[in-house]
Formats: C-alpha cells, structure tokens, sequence
C-alpha cells in the first residue's frame, strides 16, 4: 500500500472524528439567536433527510471503517448524486453553521462557517476519491458507466443511468443510530446555548 493510499484509508477510517472537531468548535464558540436557529435548524433537518434517504438504500455498510460495498447502487438518490451521503452531511453541516452564529461578529460568523465547511471539503476531497478507487475496482464497466450518467457532487434534475437498489427504511435506524445521536446532541447544545446567551 502506498504512502497515499495509507493516508487516504487513515482519514476515511477517522472520517467521523475528523468532522466531528469543527462541530465541538461551534458548540462551544457559536453564539446561537433566534433567527439564525429558525434559519438554520430547518437546513439541517434536511441535511439529515438527504441522508436517511441515502442510507435506506446503502444499508449499514457505509458506517464501517474501510470501503465495502456489496453491490453497487445507483437508485434513489444515487440516481441524481454519486454522493448523497456527504451531500448530506454538508447541508446538515451548514445549517448548524448558521443556526450556531447569529451572534457571533461577522468575521467570528465567517470563520466558524469557513472552518466548519472548509474541514468537510478536506475530509471528503481525500474520502471520495478514496471510495471511488474501490468501486472501480470492484465494479469496473459498471462503475464507470454509472460515473457517465451521474455527477460526483451536484445533483442531476432527473435521474440518470440504470437505477438498481432497493429502498429499506428498517436499516436506516441501525445504521445511523451514531448520526441521530450526533444530531441531537448538537440539538441540545444549540438549545443549551439559546437559552444561556
């Protein structure tokens, strides 16, 4: 395994302790207000909706530590997205970024934001590749042909290439029992810090 390939597999295995440090920086830095709460927390439900969606579909393979996939699935919202997952994950994320800086100054505001979305970019500008490496590897054609039809990261308007996968919302509470609790811990902190402010 190459120095590249170690580090990639390192940061995809830690993905979840990685992402998690700029949500600790804005529950402890953010300053919270009313509106942004109304703005933001709205987003972040549907950051979390993408991402139940997504995962009623992946199942529980995509909580795992190295990349596995036992088939390759291209329906739902892998129909419009490659990765409906991080999509996920980054509209959730910023809406916990506005709804945690109301108050905060501009240029605080700005560096909470930038640092929140900017460590997911990182995170997942290693991740992705890192995934797609594999699918390819285990796919091939079939992998390369579903690269043809749907786009990495910004959504198609229609669905593209062959849909395959079924849609099985029982995996969805084993599967992101982490993420619901993430979820609502953050819920809390944001209630904890409204309320104290």
């Amino acid at each position: 395994m190459s120095e590249s390939t170690e580090l990639d597999a390192f940061v995809f295995a830690r993905r979840g302790e990685l992402l998690a440090v700029p949500a600790v920086v804005l529950a402890a830095c953010g300053r919270p207000s009313a509106f942004s709460i109304a703005v933001g927390l709205p987003i972040a439900f549907l950051g979390e909706a993408v991402r139940a969606w997504a995962v009623g579909y992946s199942g529980v393979t995509t909580r795992g530590d190295a990349v596995t996939a036992p088939a390759l699935v291209t329906n739902g919202p892998y129909a419009y997205v490659r990765n409906p997952l991080y999509v996920g994950n980054f509209i959730t994320a910023l809406g916990f970024a506005v709804a945690f800086t109301g108050e905060n100054s501009s240029a605080v505001r700005t560096a909470l934001i930038t640092g929140a979305l900017g460590t997911m970019l990182g995170v997942y500008s290693v991740v992705v590749p890192h995934e797609e490496r594999y699918l390819r590897s285990t796919f091939g054609a079939e992998f390369d042909e579903y690269v043809a039809a749907v786009p990495r990261v910004f959504p198609r308007t229609a669905p593209g290439g062959s849909q395959q996968g079924t849609y099985d919302p029982a995996v969805i509470g084993s599967a992101e029992s982490r993420t619901f609790l993430t979820f609502g811990a953050m819920c809390v902190a944001l209630a904890f810090k409204a309320l104290n402010r």
